[in-house]
């Protein structure tokens, strides 16, 4: 147990003077000429001592409660360093609001898309790779996992981590164009790089999913990311996303939805490339099924050790103080005005 506040524990000293102060003060009395029908009456003063001592201990303690409640104990907070099996990954994933495509089956007509959409049986780009991430991270408790968005530029949704219940929180609430509407490819592997670099990790390993061509110069290249992930030793897995039969739903004249024809357009030389010279490999996801063999493959990498701090949360125990200073007050107040009442 500790406190938060521990210099409030000096309260104490001042404390202690008042309650010697409280138990040598003369209750109020009169003046009377001779005292001793009084002594003989109260049997020579032997039932004054405990009638004043009841309620002023009940205080005592009351006041004693309070004060370590101020300086607020707490106990529970412990680092442990759980021991574990696994790798360092970064996820990278395309929110450019192509991934609101739908990667339909060949000749399905837009009634029947919109029925597989219905039943939950279809789903856009974005949702069929968060379906398949979310079991990929569940399959792989012992891994630091974390999650890069990018659209034209990249944003940590989430660092390495082994709270995977954070970040499958984190992947859940992403959305198709909410950080734009391009697609760079070169800032996320560099911004995942960067968060991998330093890792004491044996393997260290990053998985980039898009359905779109490089359209944003930035200052460097995506080979140019490329080569500072292998300089690194981090290895890219690359994964495309879309087939010739994919579907895109806007809005017509009348206000309902009909989905238009929107092949696959990411760049499969680039992904190619990248994954290469990293030493990792190249996936074409053209629907649900394929993306779930590109995860089922990758899922299949050599694991490392490594250790991670868990911290527990602290268990405040000042509550329970007030709690008992409550009724020891109101234990006083009782005892005072009933079996420790003194009449003249």
């Amino acid at each position: 147990m500790s406190f938060e506040y521990p210099w409030l524990l000096l309260l104490f000293v001042p404390y202690i003077g008042v309650l010697v102060w409280g138990w040598y003060m003369k209750s109020p009395s009169i003046l009377v000429p001779w005292l001793r029908p009084f002594r003989m009456a109260s049997g020579n003063g032997g039932g004054r001592n405990w009638r004043k001592a009841i309620p002023f201990f009940c205080f005592a303690a009351a006041g004693c409660a309070i004060i370590t409640a101020l300086a607020r104990p707490r106990e529970g907070l412990e680092e442990i360093h759980a021991k574990a099996e696994g790798i360092d990954i970064m996820i990278a994933v395309d929110l450019s609001g192509s991934m609101n495509a739908i990667d339909a089956p060949e000749n399905a007509t837009n009634s029947q898309i919109a029925a597989l959409l219905r039943k939950n049986q279809l789903a856009n780009r974005l949702e069929t790779s968060k379906a398949e991430i979310a079991r990929f991270i569940e399959e792989r408790p012992n891994d630091r996992i974390g999650l890069v968005a990018f659209a034209e530029l990249p944003y940590v949704v989430c660092p390495p981590t082994l709270d995977h219940g954070f970040l499958l929180s984190n992947l859940a609430r992403l959305e198709p164009g909410m950080i734009g509407d391009g697609t760079g490819i070169a800032s996320p592997i560099a911004s995942a790089v960067q968060r991998l670099k330093d890792s004491d990790a044996k393997s260290r390993i990053v998985v980039l999913f898009t359905d779109g061509a490089n359209t944003v110069n930035g200052q460097i290249t995506p080979r140019d990311a490329g080569k500072l992930a292998d300089t690194f030793d981090i290895t890219l897995y690359t994964v495309g996303i879309g087939s010739q039969y994919s579907r895109y739903p806007q809005e017509d004249f009348f206000g309902g939805i009909t989905f238009v024809s929107y092949p696959g357009q990411f760049d499969e030389p680039l992904l190619r490339d990248l994954a290469s010279m990293t030493g990792g490999r190249y996936y074409k996801a053209a629907d649900a099924a394929g993306m779930a063999a590109a995860m089922d493959e990758i899922n299949q990498l050599e694991k490392t050790s490594m250790e991670q701090p868990i911290v527990i949360n602290w268990r405040e125990l000042y509550p329970y103080l007030c709690r008992a200073a409550i009724w020891l007050i109101l234990a006083g107040v009782i005892c005072k005005q009933t079996v420790c009442l003194r009449l003249p």
